[in-house]
């Protein structure tokens, strides 16, 4: 090999092994094939006389967007006045930087690319792409206001799945 095509090969390796790792580091491809299983007990708070004082305020089930999502999701109000979002059954892929949000956007059957347009109140990173957890939503937040519960991708703004929520009466 000529002494002036080492420098090529090399520069070309570095920016292959940096394409590369950079690459990794944002798609995290392993994420496919991991499963983090998270099975919460459903929130009890106690009312009066001990009894079990929980009310449903809104359920729904999700569709897929991005990903294969399933489950439902149900909105309880306390006894203490605190309400939390409850995941039941979820099944969806492991992902980068996933979390749990309300969000005043419509339920979108093919993509949720619009979810992050208006409004939306973070609850957190979800725990687990499998099973059934509990998120607790902030005091104050108007739960009027947001229709959909979504599981939001930060890195790359998408939607894995999401359910409208259904206002109970």
């Amino acid at each position: 090999m000529s002494r002036t095509k080492r420098p090529v090969l090399w520069i070309s390796t570095v920016v292959v092994v940096l394409a590369v790792a950079v690459g990794l580091y944002l798609f995290q491809p392993w994420r496919l094939f991991t499963t983090d299983r998270v099975d919460e007990a459903a929130p009890v708070a106690t009312g009066p006389q001990g009894t079990a004082a929980t009310e449903q305020l809104a359920i729904g089930d999700f569709i897929s967007h991005e990903h294969e999502t399933s489950g439902s999701v149900e909105v309880q109000r306390l006894a203490d006045g605190n309400a939390t979002l409850r995941l039941t059954n979820l099944r969806t892929s492991d992902g980068p930087a996933l979390h749990i949000w309300l969000s005043d956007q419509p339920v979108g059957q093919d993509s949720g690319g619009n979810l992050d347009d208006g409004k939306h109140v973070d609850l957190g990173d979800l725990k687990g792409n499998e099973g059934n957890q509990n998120y607790a939503i902030p005091p104050g937040t108007d739960l009027n206001t947001f229709s959909t519960v979504t599981i939001w991708c930060e890195r790359f703004s998408v939607s894995f799945g999401a359910a409208e929520l259904k206002q109970r009466t």
